[in-house]
């Protein structure tokens, strides 16, 4: 008796939780030519015509492109910038974290908005590159904190075995510390790549006509069209994500690192 309270409060919470996703399938599911739930009778059809939406299509190469550039990208610059700031004493260290977390720190759309007045319209810059350098931006944060927590775990006096055994500074790090921290390194690409491919805020104020991300897209397409395609498509989307942290905690521990 004592144990039924923890168990209708859990069973409320995993509905709080799982409803909204369970709800987007049976709406997916549905035979209707319109968005409703319950659903009306079963198919399949909407998962299929999403393949069929040019739109989507492109949208979803748009997307895939700044997931996976911006967030090399910002490991590219993340890595050196973590090393320096777990293995040297750098002035204004803590200051640079702030400012580097900045945008996640400041709402998405106060970001996109600034990014739009003063990048995109004073330089006249292309869209695809004011969105390349806004996720590139958004995912940095997520770069520098998964490495630096990985690289301060990681003992020091391996590196310095290694500079004695003749390695240059370069050479330890490439040959010791890289790959003593690659599960960090692959966690935070999972991170950055769902947080990019799923940004609305930023992604909103920077798409212009004939680039889009995939969100933006579904969000156009649900102005003209009220058929369950989004659903199918966001259904398609989640599985993808929870397919990628599964299989992330599965090899490399995902947990131990965000």
């Amino acid at each position: 008796m004592n144990r039924l309270p923890s168990w209708v409060i859990l069973t409320l919470t995993l509905a709080f939780l799982i409803g909204p996703f369970l709800i987007i399938i049976a709406a997916a599911l549905s035979a209707g030519n319109s968005l409703a739930f319950p659903p009306q009778g079963l198919s399949l059809k909407w998962f299929i015509k999403v393949f069929t939406i040019e739109s989507f299509r492109a949208s979803f190469g748009v997307s895939m492109f700044l997931a996976v550039g911006g967030t090399l990208t910002a490991l590219a610059l993340g890595i050196p910038a973590s090393y320096a700031m777990t293995r040297y004493r750098v002035p204004g260290a803590e200051a640079v974290r702030l400012i580097v977390s900045s945008p996640i720190i400041v709402p998405g759309i106060i970001v996109g908005l600034a990014l739009l007045r003063y990048l995109v319209l004073p330089t006249g810059i292309g869209m695809l590159t004011a969105l390349f350098l806004a996720h590139t931006a958004l995912v940095l944060p997520y770069a520098v904190r998964v490495v630096s927590a990985s690289m301060e775990n990681l003992r020091t006096d391996m590196e310095e075995a290694a500079l004695i055994l003749g390695c240059t500074r370069f050479q330890a790090v490439t040959k010791v510390v890289l790959p003593n921290i690659r599960g960090g390194i692959l966690a935070a690409f999972i991170l950055g790549f769902v947080t990019s491919f799923n940004q609305v805020p930023v992604s909103l104020f920077l798409s212009g006509p004939g680039i889009r991300t995939l969100p933006i897209d579904m969000i156009a397409y649900m102005e003209i069209n009220y058929d369950p395609s989004v659903a199918a498509l966001s259904a398609l989307l989640a599985f993808l994500s929870i397919g990628i942290i599964l299989a992330a905690e599965r090899f490399l521990g995902f947990s131990k690192y965000v």
